[in-house]
């Protein structure tokens, strides 16, 4: 294995000890590639292309206390490619005005988290946003978005930054969502931007894009308060715009406050309208009082007109900043999250919606791509396992990593666990297809491995989708130091060939080195993996056949199944 490393940030850098900056959320700055990672097992002959992550990595530390730093730290791209068996790792920061500002003067700049009324002066006028939450792959272009301003392209070869993206110039909102809809039979983007006039507005900015990347929709509406809209979803025919109390006020971000605050008795709503409709056709429901969501796993319409909204859903926002500043102190196992199900009546004249929960507590859900927006029989969800021993991992954005993955099933079947081992945690998966129509393809996901009190070591994991209690079929070793991520994004090698072939380039380059050694690429190390091999990993995944059973402690989740 061949190794090139970076730390792009020179001199000390003293970070708060506070559950933001320690642990696997401990501050990392190194730009570096890795070639030929050591794989044990054999990856599955169709996992052919890039697995692109987002990472938030502050480059400096901060000049006040903020809560929200654990996710405005500056975005980093990771690809993981896989090409003919073997894989390479790169990782660079995304250059946006703000984190090539604070480069260039050599701290921090930018105050708390998207209030620009605590920013050094010298921020003043320079665009805020951190790209940091999800890499976006559509029409042949990877954004990076972060749901507080614009997205930045980037080269999916080399990691460099394009720049701001604005969709040739057409683009009207000032923000624009880290979770889209990509409908499978049309390939059409849809996307939304909240604040869209600024900060603390009601205005949301609803916008579609064709299957070859223009813009051909923007319209905006008002949401019925300023609250954060991390998500939305889509069904064959309508837009849904969840609306949960954490909200927004002007006059406190004046006075030096947060962005967020969570209100208990505020009523939720979602909008509906026709996707292809005007924002005069919306009709608003009201949900239940306090809740909170970041993620949905999917909706649908069924054979009655029925529209149900499948949702992460918990009665207050779990995040231990916000709910701080909301004067709140409910622990995650008292804070009801369950995956739940939001029924809506379109035919008539009520404005309530009706719940079912249909899953257990959660977040990170995901689909296969072909199921977006259509009835669905089966998603994944991360979790943590209440038979675990030990206490969590410490890091994420709420202090505590997932431990477990479920794979829910929604005809009748009983869902699925791998409950990780103490000590490990699991982050977010991708879904990779399998072009054998009856096999549900593979997972690939970051697990990491605390060896001591700050000691980690990480490894990629390839579990088959639809046996995911049965482990790892292949594990890859990544001999350096991670930070979590937030979300990622599969894209196949024939995808990025097609789009490299548009702008005439060369074909997909796999393990080969995928930027040059820039001025700041001046270390060269090559570090061994740290880790415990693992012999619980076999199978025969070319054959789309499955793997041997994971050794360690796992145990299926043994909750109630639901059907659709």
């Amino acid at each position: 294995m061949r190794a090139r490393c970076a730390r792009i940030i020179d001199g000390m850098r003293i970070f708060p000890a506070t559950p933001e900056f320690t642990g696997l959320n401990t501050p990392i700055g190194d730009e570096y590639e890795l070639e030929r990672l050591t794989v044990e097992g054999r990856i599955p002959a169709e996992i052919q292309g890039t697995f692109f992550r987002a990472i938030p990595d502050p480059a400096f530390q901060p000049y006040m206390e903020d809560g929200g730093a654990v996710i405005s730290g500056d975005g980093m791209v990771s690809a993981l490619r896989f090409a003919r068996g073997e894989v390479s790792f790169a990782i660079r920061y995304v250059e946006t005005d703000r984190h090539k500002a604070e480069l260039a003067a050599g701290r921090a700049l930018f105050g708390k988290y998207r209030n620009p009324y605590t920013d050094k002066p010298e921020a003043r006028g320079i665009d805020r946003t951190v790209a940091n939450t999800t890499p976006v792959w559509h029409a042949g272009r990877l954004l990076m978005t972060k749901e507080d301003g614009r997205p930045y392209r980037v080269d999916p070869r080399s990691l460099a930054t394009l720049g701001r993206y604005d969709f040739g110039g057409r683009l009207k909102s000032a923000t624009v969502t880290a979770h889209v809809r990509i409908d499978p039979a049309t390939h059409e983007l849809f996307f939304f931007g909240y604040e869209a006039a600024g900060l603390a507005s009601t205005k949301v900015a609803y916008c579609l894009a064709d299957r070859h990347g223009n813009l051909t929709r923007e319209q905006w509406f008002d949401a019925p308060y300023c609250a954060m809209m991390h998500d939305f979803a889509i069904t064959e025919h309508y837009a849904l715009f969840p609306i949960y109390p954490t909200t927004c006020d002007l006059a406190r971000l004046e006075a030096g406050g947060d962005h967020w605050v969570h209100e208990l008795g505020r009523d939720s709503f979602v909008g509906v309208m026709p996707r292809y409709g005007a924002v005069s056709e919306m009709r608003w429901f009201r949900g239940p009082k306090g809740v909170s969501c970041y993620h949905m796993m999917n909706a649908f319409e069924d054979s009655a007109g029925r529209i149900h909204l499948d949702q992460c859903l918990s009665n207050v926002n779990a995040f231990p900043f916000i709910q701080r500043a909301s004067g709140l102190n409910i622990p995650p196992g008292e804070n009801g999250a369950r995956l739940a199900r939001w029924t809506i009546e379109l035919r008539g004249g009520s404005d309530a919606v009706t719940e079912t929960v249909i899953g257990p507590p959660g977040d990170l859900p995901m689909i296969p791509a072909a199921s977006q927006g259509r009835p669905y029989s089966h998603g994944w969800m991360l979790s943590m396992n209440p038979q675990m021993q030990g206490p969590p991992v410490l890091g994420g954005p709420v202090g505590a990593m997932f431990n477990t993955l479920l794979r829910l099933d929604f005809t009748g079947k009983p869902p699925q666990g791998l409950a990780l081992p103490a000590g490990h945690a699991i982050s977010e998966p991708v879904h990779v297809p399998c072009a054998e129509g009856a096999h549900e393809g593979w997972l690939l996901t970051i697990v990491d491995e605390q060896t001591g009190p700050s000691d980690f070591v990480h490894a990629l994991w390839i579990l088959q989708a639809g046996d995911v209690a049965a482990g790892p079929i292949a594990r890859v070793h990544i001999p350096h130091r991670l930070r979590p991520q937030v979300h990622g994004w599969w894209v196949s090698a024939a995808e990025l060939d097609a789009a490299a072939a548009k702008r005439g380039g060369t074909r997909s380059p796999g393990v080969d080195r995928q930027f040059s050694t820039a001025a700041r690429l001046r270390v060269a190390r090559n570090t061994p993996y740290r880790g415990t091999p693992s012999s619980a990993v076999g199978g025969h995944p070319d054959e789309c056949r499955h793997g041997t059973r994971y050794a360690g402690n796992a145990r299926p989740w043994s909750g109630p199944s639901h059907r659709a």
